[in-house]
């Protein structure tokens, strides 16, 4: 392991990142579409072998800028309380900014699901919470 592998306690527990939440982008028809019964994993999911996060309101608005601002579907960020995610969670970014999440999300640590609001011109705003 790196120095910037930095896995979180067993089971995604414990410390790291600015809170007790995270957050993931994700478009709302695609999150609509997944079967609910079903642990979440993205589409790009099976290409990367985990799931992208990112800690802090601004930084996914930053994220959602950078990558999607020119995407016109609606995105939604789910909100996943860390102590209940159950696969294994890694930050791999020297700022520890990015969890990774190594495995299908279980529902029930999706505590909320957000709105990500845009200005005219398509520039995301940070969801509210």
């Amino acid at each position: 392991m790196t120095k910037n592998d930095t896995p979180l306690s067993p089971r995604g527990r414990g410390a790291g990142g600015e809170g007790p939440t995270t957050y993931h982008l994700v478009a709302a028809a695609y999150y609509r579409d997944c079967d609910a019964s079903a642990p979440y994993v993205p589409e790009s999911f099976a290409d990367d072998g985990f799931i992208h996060c990112t800690d802090g309101a601004q930084n996914v608005a930053d994220v959602a800028n950078r990558y999607y601002k020119d995407d016109r579907r609606m995105y939604i960020a789910l909100v996943i309380e860390r102590a209940r995610i159950e696969p294994e969670v890694r930050y791999e970014d020297d700022a520890r900014i990015y969890p990774h999440i190594y495995g299908a999300l279980n529902r029930d640590a999706i505590v909320s699901i957000v709105p990500l609001l845009r200005e005219a011109d398509g520039t995301f705003l940070p969801p509210k919470g």
